[in-house]
């Protein structure tokens, strides 16, 4: 293997989570291992600050900042939904990607990291491609990223561990609450949770479930055809049972002919996908219409994705993990993979890393398979818990002051520009 001697460059991109800079911050300490590796750069936004030559020296950081992303929510580097679509846009995507590698070449990147989930491995699957395509040597390594937990080929992504860990813990405060109001005619309140058009969050809150009529008592996936009568019986039944019903619904859930109930096809991402909302606020007014009983919705939102103060440890050393291992991969000569965890077994909970063609991954969705749920549809079942169940364990640490947590700012010292703005 030839060794191959330049700077490198992280970004991020996506939606952040609660343990994506701890990915960061394993790039960058993996990095300072490697004499190879000469100076080490983050991307503002993603590849949207780098097409605008947004680059911050990362070895102007604190040491200590560099660790404290470690328990740090969001994106310290900044995000972006910036695509390179030679679908829709040909013309754009080569301007941008020609943009990018005069940006490579005047700062000397061999060594590229972008962690995200399926747009972002399609960006680094497209830009080492490039890279091969113009033979400029550089090594493209993917870090998984994703609460969704969509990805393929992984046993899980970063990020997903600490949603569901913060999710279920407030499914149970929210039945904790609800369960203490006596009502005659009994409530419903419905948590809407994130995911797109996989169940994986909403099938996370099962971990609440301590007993046979602990909340959640429905859980709505969008990997199960919602069928309206079904769930009204169900709710009422709940209630007639127990008093009140909590019901999960992921924000994805479709009907049967697949259609996302909530997508706003007038409204898309940057990414082009139809906003997905409103699922809980619909599903509160089909039960207090049909079924005459108070209901409340309850949309956890960007909460769950930045909860960093309950993230799972667990979440938070894979998270790492996978950071270190993409830069001694890409040192030892690997180009065009994503980093993948693998599972070793579950109890005890065992694991190590490994590498995934960028081509298996780009724009493939991964869904809930259909045996981890029960029958009926409303529950997962106990394959799903026996996977889903090691991933939130242990608790990040994170500093208090002043009662709050106290998370890290970093310096974000400007790389000096080599080339003219962007046109």
């Amino acid at each position: 293997m030839a060794e191959l001697v330049g700077n490198l460059l992280v970004a991020q991109s996506g939606g952040p989570t609660a343990v994506i800079n701890a990915s960061v911050a394993g790039v960058i300490q993996e990095a300072g291992r490697h004499e190879f590796i000469e100076e080490i750069y983050g991307g503002l936004n993603g590849i949207y600050g780098i097409l605008r030559e947004q680059l911050i020296d990362l070895n102007d950081e604190k040491a200590k900042s560099i660790e404290g992303l470690k328990y740090t929510p969001a994106a310290a580097l900044g995000t972006c939904r910036y695509k390179l679509d030679f679908k829709k846009k040909p013309e754009q995507a080569a301007k941008d990607m020609d943009r990018l590698f005069e940006v490579f070449q005047a700062h000397n990147i061999r060594y590229f990291f972008y962690a995200g989930g399926n747009d972002s491995q399609d960006t680094n699957h497209k830009i080492h491609e490039e890279a091969v395509k113009r033979s400029y040597d550089m090594r493209v390594i993917g870090v998984p990223k994703t609460i969704d937990n969509d990805l393929p080929h992984t046993d899980h992504c970063p990020g997903y561990g600490s949603v569901i860990k913060y999710n279920a813990a407030t499914v149970m405060e929210i039945a904790s609450d609800v369960s203490a109001m006596a009502t005659d005619d009994g409530s419903c309140i419905i948590v809407e949770v994130m995911g797109r058009s996989a169940g994986w969050i909403a099938a996370g809150t099962v971990l609440a479930k301590r007993a046979p009529d602990d909340a959640p008592h429905i859980i709505l996936l969008p990997e199960i055809a919602f069928d309206e009568p079904k769930f009204l019986e169900r709710v009422k039944e709940t209630v007639a049972r127990i008093g009140y019903c909590v019901v999960v619904v992921g924000e994805g859930l479709k009907d049967a002919a697949g259609k996302p109930l909530s997508a706003d096809s007038s409204r898309l991402d940057s990414f082009g996908h139809p906003v997905l909302s409103g699922m809980g606020e619909f599903l509160e007014s089909l039960v207090t219409k049909k079924l005459k009983l108070k209901s409340r919705s309850v949309k956890l939102g960007y909460a769950q994705r930045a909860a960093a103060h309950f993230a799972s440890q667990t979440d938070a050393t894979e998270a790492a993990a996978c950071g270190e291992a993409a830069v001694r991969a890409a040192v030892d000569g690997q180009s065009g993979f994503m980093v993948k965890i693998v599972r070793q077994s579950s109890s005890p909970y065992k694991w190590t890393t490994g590498l995934q063609p960028l081509s298996d991954i780009a724009n493939v969705e991964h869904f809930l398979p259909r045996d981890w749920v029960t029958e009926d549809g409303f529950m997962p079942n106990e394959k799903f818990i026996e996977y889903a169940q090691p991933l939130i364990q242990g608790e990040v640490k994170v500093p208090i002051e002043g009662g709050l947590p106290k998370f890290v700012t970093l310096e974000r010292s400007p790389v000096e520009k080599k080339l003219a703005p962007r046109e």
